[in-house]
């Protein structure tokens, strides 16, 4: 044969699979119109969020993956750190296939492991591994990946892959005669790690322990590593290790910096499966035993297609186009990621005490952003994982001595407040009832009565390394003044603000365990946000320890005196009142908006929109949630206006298309908003169906006219979750004018 014969042929082997999975999945990116037979999974946009520049896009990766899976796989364009993603649209290049831990761009992996299919010699560094692929040549879906890479027709591999909760099954088609082999890298540069061929079993075993975020917290974890168990279906002909640049031809392990190993094959094909694990490599190889049952690539795709069929079709819509089918879906998708499984077969790898645990276990909260609304809408789309969930956070406080504000999978101290107690007291407050609600209230007690190590001494500042738990920075200030002081400590005005909604939470849960006095103290301490009022500018300020007022600059977190002026969720009528009444706190609203301040590319605005509730005009609430819904998502790359954040921003849009927005989350209430399609169905978990209709909804039916719950007329903007868990139907009649519908409700301000 030629050598143009023999390259054409090794080009067809490529080209023959990335056909044949093409004609399988036949709408995966944007603009292709999905079959007449499409189901919610094949409506998801995985590339949704990946395409942006620095660091202040969705950050999202096209990850395969369970929902809460433990290890999410996604082909690696670039390597990650604290604000890089391991791929992104806009390159050319792929590097390996990662099994990753990293929750959102500005959060660290931890535990990792890569594998790239290479032939001829060995290439160990990312730079020289490489191979260029097209996204014509690729395939995406949450329970799919496919992609046809290589420089030329000679030298084209055909990669594809699926997954299970802590496993990844991966598939390597080469040309013919092409010497191929997998690489398995365990470490990086500066990373010491460890592996080892076990030829018995044709296995490469090792670990990585890489945690990115380790000096954001106060615990160095000795014990703390990510095992992995890579077998293979086909046999090794040759295996061996490397350290950096060196390999080791004589020796089966290696234990150093940047550590690896390389498998070669006799065989065009090579099936790899990979079990990971916190534990041990045991227990990865036993999660590897439990997960997949023999060599059946299809059996495993097709097996988590219908896990994501399941929970994606809890909600089935009409009326909407493609692009806003794809925008809902693919924002399911990303919501229905986090928080992360971190428990494995019963047993679990505490990151608070360095010790293995029996029981279930969560981790990757990005609370401050998720207590919003994404936890929410996980109490309607998985709420048979809410108590292991909370029960999680309540471990973590047994193992570490604080509930967390962002594990990863240790405290990071990142962001402020206590919100976890959010979480806590919705759980209560929606009726979860599957863990202990005493030590529930001594975890939010804790939050809220203890200040942290060091509190005086400490301004707290963003991202500092090697801190004691941050918890309520300034408690001790706000304990004797009743706000924290800006001259003291940094992020202070934000901080009153949101933990006098913390403490409305452990309110709420005090009054479950019938703690009166106790309730009757946070409520009263919940409106220490009115501390910072100033009258005379009619806004949130921060003040220094001595009551003067600081800079209308300082004390902001991620925002401004804009950003912050509502941000008491539990008591919006309050801030209503402070302004001058509903008519003023209109005004107020529309200087906001008309004058650019909303900044929803970031959660302290997300519930802004909906806030003209309270103003007697929801009317324009109407028109402002329809309208960031149109500017702020979309169907491309750069689909989501800022991070992703766990689900935050998806969990908004999510809520807004269904017509409500849980303005108070720990509340268990939801106030209305202008719902997007013409109906929204909720198969709920429960048995029930809930139904939101909108008959008459358009571009230009923007505005309520009136509203029935179950038949009976509707005349406060608000619904509850024990409401939609009951099933029944939310009518919308829409019109292209504003009307007064709603307009006379007039919640009360907290005393």
């Amino acid at each position: 044969m030629l050598r143009s014969d023999r390259a054409h042929s090794r080009s067809l082997i490529a080209d023959i699979c990335l056909i044949l999975a093409l004609c399988a999945f036949a709408s995966t990116s944007f603009g292709r119109d999905a079959p007449k037979t499409a189901t919610p999974v094949d409506w998801v946009n995985t590339f949704i969020g990946t395409g942006g520049e620095g660091a202040e896009y969705g950050g999202t990766m096209p990850f395969v993956t369970t929902p809460f899976g433990m290890t999410n796989w996604t082909a690696q364009t670039r390597q990650n750190r604290i604000s890089v993603s391991s791929y992104e649209y806009d390159d050319t290049y792929i590097q390996g296939f990662i099994g990753t831990h990293q929750p959102a761009i500005w959060m660290g992996d931890y535990g990792y492991v890569t594998l790239m299919p290479e032939m001829g010699d060995a290439n160990y560094a990312p730079e020289a591994r490489r191979l260029a692929f097209t996204h014509k040549d690729e395939i995406s879906t949450p329970y799919y990946y496919a992609v046809t890479m290589g420089p030329d027709a000679a030298h084209k591999i055909f990669a594809e892959m699926t997954a299970t909760d802590h496993a990844g099954y991966l598939r390597f088609v080469y040309p013919h005669d092409a010497k191929p082999s997998v690489l398995i890298e365990a470490t990086r540069p500066g990373i010491e790690g460890f592996v080892s061929i076990d030829a018995s079993r044709n296995e490469i075993v090792g670990y990585n322990p890489d945690r990115m975020d380790a000096h954001l917290g106060p615990f160095a974890l000795k014990n703390f590593k990510g095992y992995f168990v890579v077998r293979f279906k086909q046999p090794m002909a040759a295996a061996k290790v490397y350290e950096g640049v060196l390999t080791w031809p004589d020796k089966k392990e290696v234990q150093g910096n940047n550590v690896g190993a390389i498998a070669s094959f006799d065989t065009d094909t090579v099936d790899v499966q990979v079990g990971t694990s916190f534990i041990s490599i045991d227990q990865a190889r036993a999660n590897l035993d439990a997960e997949m049952l023999g060599w059946n690539f299809d059996d495993v795709r097709d097996s988590l297609k219908t896990t994501w069929n399941k929970k994606l079709g809890i909600a089935s819509i009409e009326g909407a186009s493609d692009d806003q089918r794809r925008i809902f879906y693919s924002g399911l998708y990303h919501a229905l990621l986090y928080p992360k499984l971190f428990s494995e077969h019963g047993r679990y790898y505490s990151a608070f005490d360095d010790r293995v645990h029996n029981g279930v276990s969560y981790t990757a909260y990005s609370i401050w952003d998720i207590f919003r609304a994404e936890n929410s809408l996980l109490t309607i789309f998985a709420p048979e994982r809410i108590d292991g969930m909370v029960q999680a956070l309540l471990q973590d406080y047994v193992e570490g001595g604080w509930m967390p504000k962002w594990p990863n999978p240790s405290y990071t101290n990142i962001m402020i407040g206590t919100h976890a107690d959010s979480l806590v007291a919705e759980a209560i407050n929606k009726g979860f009832k599957g863990f202990d609600y005493q030590l529930a209230y001594k975890a939010v007690y804790k939050d809220a009565m203890t200040p942290p190590d060091g509190d005086t001494t400490r301004r707290w500042f963003d991202r500092e390394p090697h801190t004691p738990y941050e918890a309520r920075a300034g408690l001790t200030y706000a304990e004797k003044l009743g706000y924290i002081p800006a001259d003291k400590i940094l992020e202070s005005a934000s901080s009153t603000q949101e933990e006098s909604y913390d403490d409305y939470a452990v309110a709420q849960v005090a009054k479950a365990l019938d703690k009166t006095d106790d309730y009757n103290f946070f409520m009263k301490r919940s409106t220490n946000y009115r501390n910072l009022f100033n009258p005379a500018r009619g806004f949130m300020q921060a003040k220094n320890a001595d009551g003067t007022w600081a800079s209308p600059d300082d004390g902001w977190t991620e925002g401004d005196q804009w950003v912050y002026l509502f941000a008491a969720l539990h008591d919006v009528p309050g801030v209503v009142k402070l302004l001058g009444g509903p008519d003023a706190a209109a005004a107020k609203l529309d200087a906001h908006f008309n004058g650019g301040h909303n900044r929803h590319d970031n959660e302290p605005s997300h519930h802004y929109g909906y806030l003209y509730d309270f103003t007697g005009q929801p009317w324009k609430t109407q028109a402002r949630v329809r309208e960031i819904a149109r500017d702020a998502y979309s169907n491309t790359t750069n689909g989501v206006l800022g991070n992703e954040d766990c689900g935050q921003m998806s969990a908004w849009y999510i809520f807004t298309a269904m017509g409500f927005y849980p303005m108070n989350p720990a509340s268990g209430d939801y106030v209305i908003g202008s719902p997007l399609f013409t109906r929204v169905t909720l198969n709920l978990p429960n048995g029930k169906r809930f139904e939101m209709t909108a008959p008459r909804n358009s571009d230009r039916n923007v505005y309520i006219q009136s509203a029935t719950l179950n038949g009976k007329p509707l005349e406060t903007p608000v619904i509850s979750y024990a409401q939609i868990e009951a099933g029944g139907t939310l009518n919308f009649v829409m019109g292209p004018k504003p009307s007064t519908w709603a307009s006379h409700w007039q919640p009360q301000a907290l005393p």
